[in-house]
């Protein structure tokens, strides 16, 4: 169905699941047991999980129950306050940030180190991999650590917030010491290739199954050509980190575009992409379009200014858009959740629910080669049960390895 469903116009696959299933929930003598509509196949599956806030359901589209595999987020810098790019982060910050990510159904995510000095980067790279060793169910939900530099351009425009005073070409040996800092998490290095020896180093990442993506590059069409020749797989936030003008054709973007070796991941929070440029993207990669947060450690928090560790001050609106104090509004980043960016493509149309949550679960899980998420429709390890209503995805319930994690205060 999923496959039919990226050739369908907007707003039909939903309709078609709407029709199939009303969801029943009865109880069993050791927990709970409930039918609900797996919201990729739009099959009726049963489910089995302790969540009082379920009821019998009647009929009617307000009370249609869903199932679907948990999130994953590829690419997230923080959350609800805890900042993964700050030396000061510890254990607890680490495994309070996975608690409110489960509830927000985001069962796994890969925190994501930027640009820095490499003794910063390292001791942020220890300090998870640390976490994880020490709590169970941190590194059950942290599926690999997302490096997005220091292999990045330098030029302004491409480099985005990232330091230029850290900015460098590609290394091995430094890189093999951030790999041994994080006790070999690293599972996803974003960077450009418009450096001399970049090609060999994505050939030496891919040999050791580093995932490669393309981010904050200003290469042109041959330096693109050959880094997925050489086992890069990744466009990384395609769309953003180029500057305002580009050439006409060919440029970055066209060109990581007209490449079907690569995936492609979006920001669809609303402000970092017109839904023209998403609609584009979902049409020429298809199944290769997978959705990221991006989002900085003010997603969670309430509207208001803050000032970063940096020094800067950025303004937090109440409709979730981050941007720069005192420069006409320029972006400073993203603070909406991956379930935010899956309700933004329902609501304004540009997918249908199974293929908006299968770009934020599953299609991100299997690019990233993620064992240990059961993908099985129906029988998902990692699940998150909600509810639509007036737009907004409503969870009812979490599971994580088979295990109920969150569910509503009763």
């Amino acid at each position: 169905m999923l496959a039919e469903a990226l050739d369908m116009n907007p707003g039909k696959m939903i309709n078609c699941i709407i029709s199939k299933s009303v969801a029943m929930i009865r109880q069993t003598s050791n927990n709970k047991e409930f039918t609900a509509t797996d919201c990729i196949t739009g099959n009726i599956i049963k489910c089995k999980g302790d969540f009082p806030v379920l009821y019998a359901q009647e009929p009617g589209e307000d009370n249609l129950l869903f199932a679907g595999p948990g999130l994953v987020d590829l690419q997230i810098n923080g959350v609800n306050g805890i900042d993964f790019n700050d030396t000061s982060i510890d254990e607890e910050g680490l495994f309070n940030a996975s608690e409110y990510l489960l509830s927000r159904g985001i069962t796994t995510f890969f925190p994501t180190v930027i640009t820095n000095s490499g003794e910063n980067i390292r001791k942020i790279l220890s300090v998870i991999d640390r976490a994880c060793k020490a709590r169970p169910m941190l590194d059950q939900c942290i599926g690999g650590i997302h490096l997005e530099g220091p292999f990045i351009s330098g030029a302004d425009g491409y480099r985005g917030a990232h330091n230029s005073r850290y900015v460098t070409a590609p290394d091995w040996d430094l890189f093999c010491s951030f790999q041994k800092a994080s006790g070999n998490r690293i599972r996803i290095i974003s960077l450009s290739p418009e450096w001399d020896n970049s090609t060999e180093f994505i050939r030496k990442c891919s040999k050791a199954g580093i995932i490669v993506g393309i981010a904050h590059s200003m290469a042109d069409s041959h330096q693109i050509r050959a880094a997925v020749d050489a086992g890069a797989r990744l466009s990384t936030h395609l769309g953003n980190s180029v500057p305002l003008m580009l050439p006409r054709h060919p440029n970055v973007i066209w060109d990581q575009l007209a490449e079907d070796r690569l995936y492609a991941s979006i920001v669809a929070d609303g402000y970092h992409l017109p839904d023209s440029f998403m609609r584009v993207v979902l049409k020429t990669k298809r199944k290769k379009t997978i959705l990221v947060s991006d989002t900085t450690y003010f997603s969670g928090m309430p509207p208001g200014v803050y000032e970063t560790h940096i020094g800067k001050e950025v303004i937090l609106e109440e409709g979730g858009r981050l941007s720069m104090k005192g420069q006409n509004g320029l972006l400073a980043g993203a603070a909406k959740l991956l379930i935010e960016n899956v309700e933004y493509l329902l609501v304004n149309k540009l997918a249908d629910l199974s293929v908006a949550w299968y770009m934020a679960s599953a299609g991100p899980a299997r690019l990233a080669g993620y064992k240990k998420l059961n993908l099985t429709p129906g029988d998902y390890s990692d699940m998150v049960v909600f509810k639509i209503i007036d737009g907004r995805i409503v969870i009812l319930g979490v599971i994580k390895q088979g295990k109920v994690v969150w569910r509503p205060d009763e």
